[in-house]
C-alpha cells in the first residue's frame, strides 16, 4: 500500500462469530498489558420472546451480531481534537498515530473518542492505539488481525478501494453514526442489524476492559 493512500478497514458482519482471534492476534503481537486491547470484540443483542400456548415460547425480533473493532483514522477524528500537546497526530497512510514522546497520558482524546480507541497504559503512563500495524504495511503485509481471521471477517487497505468493493455502510449499531468523525471503516451488515441510533438493543464489551468507553449515539 502506497503510503499516501488512505487507510481503513472493511468488516463482514455476515462472516464474524466472535471468535476473538483478531483480538487475541493483535494483543499477543502488539504485547500490550492487561487491560489494553487495540482490537475488540463485542456483541449487540436485542430483541423479545412471547409465549405461546402451553409452555413454549417463540422468538419475536430477536437478534444478536458481532462487531470487531479497532481505531478507524477517521477523517475527522475527535482525538486529534482535543489532544492539548499533538502527540495524537495524522501520519504515513492517513493513520492517526501517537507520539509517546508528547504525550502525557490526560486521556483526553480517550474520553473524545467514540470508539474508544485509544487507551492508558499504565505501565508507560502514555496513550496506546491501534497503529494499522504500519510496521508491516511498510514491509507489503496485512495488518496482524486481518492475517490472523479464521473467518476472513476483516480486510484492510486503502479506503477507497474497500468502499468501491463492498461499499460506503459504516452506521451500524451500537456505533455512533458515521457524520460523526467520518471513519475510515465500511461494513457488511449482518442480516438483522440495526442502524446507529435505533436504541433497541445492548452491547457487551470484552471481560477486563475498563478503559473502553463507547459513546453510543
Amino acid at each position: 500500500m502506497e503510503k499516501n493512500r488512505h487507510f481503513g478497514f472493511y468488516l463482514d458482519q455476515t462472516r464474524c462469530v466472535g471468535c476473538r482471534t483478531c483480538q487475541l492476534a493483535c494483543k499477543d503481537y502488539k504485547d500490550t498489558p492487561i487491560g489494553v486491547s487495540y482490537r475488540r470484540v463485542f456483541e449487540y443483542e436485542g430483541g423479545s420472546w412471547t409465549k405461546k400456548k402451553g409452555d413454549f415460547f417463540e422468538p419475536f425480533n430477536v437478534f444478536a451480531y458481532f462487531s470487531s473493532i479497532s481505531c478507524n483514522h477517521c477523517d475527522d477524528p475527535a482525538c486529534t481534537k482535543v489532544c492539548p500537546t499533538g502527540a495524537m497526530h495524522r501520519s504515513d497512510y492517513g493513520i492517526i498515530s501517537v507520539d509517546e514522546s508528547k504525550c502525557i497520558g490526560c486521556k483526553s482524546c480517550a474520553m473524545a473518542c467514540p470508539y474508544g480507541a485509544p487507551q492508558f497504559n499504565e505501565q508507560s503512563g502514555h496513550m496506546n492505539k491501534c497503529n494499522g500495524c504500519m510496521e508491516r504495511l511498510d514491509e507489503g503485509l496485512k495488518p496482524i488481525c486481518v492475517e490472523a481471521c479464521p473467518f476472513r471477517a476483516i480486510e484492510a487497505g486503502a479506503i477507497s478501494e474497500l468502499r468501491e468493493k463492498h461499499g460506503h455502510e459504516a452506521s451500524i449499531a451500537p456505533l455512533p453514526r458515521y457524520e460523526l468523525t467520518r471513519p475510515n471503516l465500511c461494513i457488511k451488515p449482518e442480516k438483522n442489524a440495526r442502524h446507529s441510533g435505533k436504541g433497541d438493543g445492548t452491547f457487551h464489551l470484552p471481560q477486563n476492559h475498563s478503559e473502553v468507553s463507547y459513546d453510543i449515539v
